[in-house]
């Protein structure tokens, strides 16, 4: 009753603040600037809000805090729009949903798919504004009782999303996620500082960003995927008429919703888990309580409900340990901190003491901002969803440089775009051979973290052994709230059995073993590679995780290269996609050989000479454009990108011949 009677009034007066006219202005300036930065594929919150950080300087506390909760509430849901309508994640937060929004798209039910989304992603919103108007209150002595053991578990909660991720193959998941923890292992290891397959190269020091392996991972293979068919995305030619089925879909998996809403809002309360891994592990899921698992990565709606729902209730749970404890629960969230500093605010436990109507606020933006932020997304669906009905390869070109342009900001440097080429590559060849890229990806976003948590733990309850004995060890190691997640883990796992796929409808493509051999081959080999690597560093506390993954990784690609070889009777070990083509089989090579162009072009002329000739070239030679309207094509769309970059104030990639070296 305390608790209430404080909460009443700060509820009633962070009201009156949000009701002023200028706040309420720049809540929808931000709701403005959230949505554009959204819709661009992989750009993300802290993109936008270094955007408005320059302009929150000089700002009333209430206008300030406005503007960047407005941006910070609608990415998640502007993001669909790619996810959806382009196959490619607008952000990290929305990987899964392209998984079964796009093949709706393809398939001529966009607007249900959309519809669907934004209905999730508004419940989701506001169902994590309501927990978090209860957590600013009750959630300190929760968020306390999560130590180094409970978070290494919660890791373990996301690997085992992997056996719901594997497809028909689970010995292909579990190769492909110690693949994605080998490659998420390369460069300078988190205890010691060793360093591990950098081959010499600077660049690798320190590894491969969530960026760049998202967007080799899933954009490259689709676009070139879509750059083969020659024909628009949508097959449609429109979002269809499915609005109100969406919205249907939506209330029929209302509990759904509820619970992926949950799990959005304790990922992120859990400071250091991030927003990246939220989705996957809604999708898993989701997955997990369907009997009929067969139409999921087809156009399962229940696979787009599920992420969009966690993935914009995630933000209520992320401002919980940013405002009680100052604990940025995402890199989002460490903008949004810097932020309050400019702004003169201090978050803490002070703030819930001394600001707690302007605390409240934030929950009333969170919570209006979702509500504003749906309303314009279903508003402009139309206009924007015109883009799926031109012709791919017209749309490709731009595309493929606003990509580039995004992969550069990972470290600024050309070898940004040497490293997109490369895991395109292997994205590829895992979309080509039916391995699991969810997995794949699973393993390199959770990879860091486990093997810190690994280490913590070990250590911690070693020190206790030596002290106390082993019962000390134990209780460290197996708390109560461990005890939960364990639980939960092993329920996750027993669903996962439980509905394992009865078959598919048909059988998929597969020709000879020779290709699919190769390329488990080739994955031994890298896995084996990891293993001698670091058997030769000199920290045994480094080697000991790339060590483990990569041996067991290996096991399991043994047993897979032994069934190809004895020719088992499994598809889905046989699988090649090029097998079922009819299309010419030079058309992905040929894609292929236009992204290295551009990363060539670059690198001799600098991105505005580089992209203008790329875009030029590739509307001229492949879409058949006349060359005047391919030039002023090209002009155009590098001209958006250089003023993209102006206005958020990122760096274009230079030439690496000095007399191209211009600034722009």
């Amino acid at each position: 009753m305390d608790l209430l009677n404080t909460a009443l009034p700060a509820l009633a007066e962070a009201a009156g603040i949000i009701a002023t006219p200028s706040t309420f202005l720049y809540l929808c300036l931000g709701v403005v600037v959230g949505l554009c930065v959204g819709v661009l594929p992989g750009l993300g919150g802290i993109a936008g809000l270094s955007l408005v950080l320059p302009f929150v300087y000089g700002l009333d506390t209430a206008s300030g805090l406005a503007l960047m909760i407005g941006l910070v509430a609608v990415i998640p849901t502007s993001d669909t729009f790619a996810s959806v309508l382009l196959g490619i994640p607008g952000s990290a937060a929305s990987q899964a949903t392209v998984l079964d929004g796009f093949p709706l798209s393809s398939q001529g039910h966009a607007a249900r798919a959309l519809s669907a989304a934004f209905m999730s992603s508004l419940f989701g919103g506001l169902f994590g504004a309501a927990v978090l108007s209860v957590f600013i209150l009750v959630a300190r002595p929760l968020v306390l009782s999560f130590g180094v053991p409970e978070l290494l578990l919660l890791t373990i909660l996301g690997f085992s999303m992997v056996s719901v991720l594997s497809g028909r193959s689970p010995l292909k998941g579990l190769i492909a996620v110690a693949l994605g923890m080998i490659v998420a292992s390369i460069g300078e290891a988190p205890a010691e500082g060793s360093q591990r397959m950098t081959f010499g190269n600077w660049y690798l020091q320190d590894g491969l960003t969530l960026v760049i392996v998202g967007l080799g991972i899933f954009a490259i293979p689709e676009i070139l995927g879509l750059l083969r068919e020659d024909k628009p995305i949508s097959k449609s030619g429109g979002l269809g008429s499915g609005w109100f089925e969406g919205i249907r879909d939506w209330w029929q998996n209302k509990w759904l919703s509820i619970r992926c809403a949950t799990i959005g809002v304790i990922v992120g309360v859990i400071p250091g888990l991030g927003g990246a891994v939220v989705d996957w592990i809604a999708y898993g899921h989701t997955v997990q309580t369907t009997k009929d698992r067969s139409r999921f990565g087809k156009g399962e709606i229940r696979g787009v409900i599920g992420p969009e729902s966690a993935n914009n209730a995630k933000e209520g749970g992320g401002l919980v340990p940013t405002l009680l404890f100052g604990v940025p629960g995402s890199g989002a969230m460490a903008v949004f901190l810097a932020g309050m500093v400019l702004l003169g605010i201090e978050a803490g436990p002070a703030m819930m003491r001394q600001e707690l109507p302007l605390t409240y606020s934030i929950v009333w933006s969170l919570a209006l901002a979702n509500v504003v932020g749906a309303g314009l997304a279903i508003a402009l669906s139309g206009g924007i969803a015109r883009l799926t009905t031109i012709p791919f390869p017209l749309f490709a070109p731009f595309l493929l440089i606003v990509i580039s342009f995004t992969a550069f900001q990972s470290g600024r440097t050309m070898w940004d775009l040497v490293a997109l080429v490369c895991v395109g590559i292997l994205g590829i060849m895992l979309k080509r051979f039916d391995w699991p890229r969810p997995a794949f990806l699973i393993g390199f976003v959770l990879a860091s973290q486990a093997e810190v948590y690994t280490y913590q733990a070990t250590q911690i309850a070693t020190v206790r052994h030596t002290i106390g004995g082993w019962s000390s060890a134990l209780a460290y190691l197996l708390s109560p709230v461990g005890i939960c997640i364990l639980i939960v883990i092993a329920g996750s796992l027993w669903l996962a059995m439980r509905n394992k796929p009865q078959g598919e409808d048909h059988t998929p493509p597969f020709g000879s073993r020779t290709a699919p051999l190769i390329f488990a081959v080739f994955v031994a080999a890298v896995l084996a590679f990891a293993m001698i690597d670091s058997m030769g560093l000199s920290s045994f506390i480094d080697q000991i995780f790339p060590i483990s993954v990569s041996a067991l990784g290996l096991l399991a690609a043994f047993v897979l290269i032994w069934q190809v070889w004895r020719n088992a009777e499994s598809p889905s070990l046989h699988y090649d996609a090029e097998a079922a083509e009819t299309l010419p089989p030079r058309s992905i090579w040929q894609g292929l050989f236009w992204i290295v162009g551009l990363v060539g072009m670059i690198a001799s002329f600098g991105f505005a000479i580089g992209a203008t000739l790329f875009v030029s070239l590739f509307l001229i030679f492949r879409a058949n454009v006349l060359w005047y309207k391919a030039v002023s094509g090209g002009l155009i769309g590098a001209g958006l990108v250089v003023g993209l970059s102006e206005l958020l104030g990122r760096d274009l990639p230079q030439s690496v011949i000095p007399m191209f070296q211009i600034g722009f």
